[in-house]
């Protein structure tokens, strides 16, 4: 089967490891095991000791029920037996993909977006079209253009919300409409919220499964929650078909997930107010950092990021943005992410979750080297 290159992993693969200042990261600052348990209060050795006189047995094959009651918390609606645990959320994704889509069936992606949302359903054969969204209309779905690719044998309308690259954060109005807009050809709306609850304000953080009975969450320890090295992710949804089909599938390609992963999550979920408080103030504070230093530069120009931990930067230089990254990464050590793994030339991703110093001395080291093509007249 072919599919095309993870344009955006491939880019990490390769410069992640030796990079000198990592403004490409998009999870929230990472935590260990240790500072997990002192955020919580304690309680590690305890964690520990039961832990370890476990057995290593393959554990609860749809998950342990400790978990996905965790994972239900983060929803309004959503019912123990209605999560599906997975590896990662990478693993959520192509789970769906590989539970319901079939040659032909008609699906829809909004880009720029991860790439899972439209390469692998391409690569079932799906008949793929692409919504693009627009920086003139805050990145968001323009809805008459939905409309317009909406057919009645669609099967799976493909988002993101907040959105990776651009931080654009879909409202609960925005959510509805869509949600209409798919009912009315019975499809599902499969919605990538990995970066959900990470906002730059308090309010709740709407997902699609408590909008619409046909919509498919996903989620994972790894953005909102600092815990990335669990690979622990979940796909939520009431629909009983999908669900099926995914229980159905999963014995294929995962079985289960791991036990310590499921128990540290478990943990973690339970006091998900105080990784989330920790996290929203990461942000927003580094937002503030990266805001500031855009307003200063005269070379980029950006929309300015909404929630999530990404921001999509426009520059002005003549440039093809994986030469730029590639060249200042290795003049600077600055390591962003090429616009062109997004399809959208001349910008970079740039994530400022990471810590604030790693932040500023990154956003310092693009300047060094906007300042040496201004010397080159570049």
């Amino acid at each position: 089967m072919y599919i095309k290159p993870f344009a955006v992993e491939e880019w990490m693969n390769e410069y992640e490891i030796n990079a000198r200042y990592n403004i490409a990261e998009t999870c929230v600052d990472s935590i260990s095991v240790d500072e997990l348990f002192e955020l919580i209060g304690g309680g590690k050795e305890a964690f520990l000791e039961k832990f370890c006189a476990r057995r290593l047995v393959y554990g609860d094959i749809l998950g342990a029920p400790a978990f996905k009651r965790g994972v239900c918390s983060l929803y309004k609606t959503i019912s123990e037996d209605e999560v599906i645990t997975t590896h990662g959320a990478a693993g959520a994704s192509h789970h769906v993909f590989f539970s319901i889509v079939e040659p032909g069936d008609r699906v829809i992606s909004i880009m720029p977006t991860y790439q899972q949302l439209y390469s692998i359903p391409e690569s079932y054969g799906a008949d793929l079209h692409l919504l693009h969204l627009k920086q003139e209309n805050d990145y968001l779905p323009d809805l008459d253009e939905l409309r317009a690719l909406v057919t009645p044998d669609t099967k799976l309308i493909c988002i993101n919300n907040p959105n990776n690259p651009t931080g654009a954060l879909m409202s609960g109005e925005l959510l509805r409409q869509i949600v209409e807009i798919a009912r009315s050809v019975d499809a599902y709306v499969l919605c990538d919220e990995v970066y959900r609850h990470l906002t730059q304000d308090d309010a709740w953080s709407e997902s699609i499964v408590d909008l619409y009975e046909k919509g498919i969450s996903l989620g994972s320890m790894s953005k909102a929650f600092s815990l990335a090295g669990l690979r622990l992710g979940w796909v939520a949804t009431h629909d009983k078909a999908a669900l099926a089909a995914m229980i159905s599938h999963r014995d294929y390609n995962h079985i289960s997930c791991g036990l310590f992963d499921e128990a540290l999550a478990t943990v973690a979920l339970e006091h998900k107010d105080v990784l989330l408080q920790r996290n929203r103030t990461i942000v927003r504070e580094n937002l503030a950092i990266l805001d500031a230093w855009v307003a200063s530069q005269h070379h980029v120009r950006y929309t300015k990021p909404q929630a999530g931990s990404t921001a999509l930067v426009y520059y002005d230089y003549d440039i093809p943005s994986r030469q730029l990254c590639h060249d200042m990464w290795h003049t600077t050590g600055a390591f962003v992410v090429p616009g062109d793994c997004f399809e959208q030339p001349r910008s970079m991703r740039i994530g400022y979750a990471c810590d604030q110093q790693t932040l500023r001395d990154g956003l310092k080291a693009i300047d060094e080297y906007f300042a040496i093509l201004d010397k080159e007249g570049k």
